[in-house]
């Protein structure tokens, strides 16, 4: 019998392929498969554009339907259509890897596969490979550390309740707000009200071509902004 392949989720970072970690361009260089979500099957995405500068050109490329629906349950046979098209390739021993921008563990797609895999496959291997994540380049690209001394950070999606959004801007000293691309007004209004619009800043696509840092967010009041944006925002130390 052939020995069961290894199934690999790696972190490959926001944008820029420089920040691929060497642990995941080893990887990526020696596995049999590399899977990638996309919005359509066999389509290209963000992901594989990172990598696709570093694959062998053996390496077959696997681009996997996920679609991006807040509702999960509809899609889950759609996720699980896709984590048999991987099981198939490591049922004949080959290796697997799902890549993902950011890091895997991180509001990744890769987490609906893990969590898959490891109910309905057990016995194949998993291996899971941190990536730097947007939150953290977007901090450095804005020149805006996230945390200091004792300073509190919380990292919550822009879609959860509003006003939970406004009680967590004047509770913490550093926030990051997350997914903001479809409820970017709402998120506007909440920082307004909080009164930290000028101590907010907004990154989109970070570390790749397209990146896009903006200081003044009133600017972007009804604007469509890209799905891989967030804004952080940090209150100036008290005296």
């Amino acid at each position: 019998m052939k020995k069961t392949g290894t199934f690999f989720g790696v972190g490959v970072g926001p944008g820029d392929p420089e920040l691929i970690t060497v642990k995941a361009h080893r990887v990526l260089n020696s596995v049999d498969v590399v899977a990638y979500p996309a919005c359509k099957e066999g389509a290209d995405s963000y992901a594989s554009r990172i990598v696709n500068g570093i694959l062998p050109e053996q390496t077959k490329r696997m681009g996997l339907l996920f679609p991006m629906l807040k509702d999960t349950e509809p899609i889950k046979p759609i996720w699980r259509e896709s984590m048999e098209k991987m099981v198939a390739h490591l049922k004949q021993g080959k290796n697997v890897a799902f890549i993902t921008e950011g890091d895997p563990f991180f509001y990744s797609t890769f987490l609906h596969m893990y969590s898959l895999f490891q109910a309905e496959h057990p016995e194949i291997p998993i291996v899971v490979i941190p990536g730097v994540s947007s939150l953290t380049a977007a901090a450095v690209a804005s020149r805006r550390p996230l945390a200091v001394s004792d300073e509190r950070m919380a990292v919550l999606p822009a879609t959860y309740e509003p006003e939970k959004i406004l009680q967590t801007l004047r509770e913490f000293d550093v926030i990051v707000l997350m997914k903001i691309s479809g409820v970017l007004d709402q998120v506007l209004d909440a920082i307004d009200a909080a009164g930290l619009t000028r101590q907010s800043i907004f990154v989109e696509r970070v570390g790749s071509h397209e990146e896009r840092i903006v200081g003044d967010i009133s600017a972007l009041r009804g604007k469509k902004v890209n799905y891989l944006s967030l804004i952080i925002v940090k209150k100036e130390p008290t005296p």
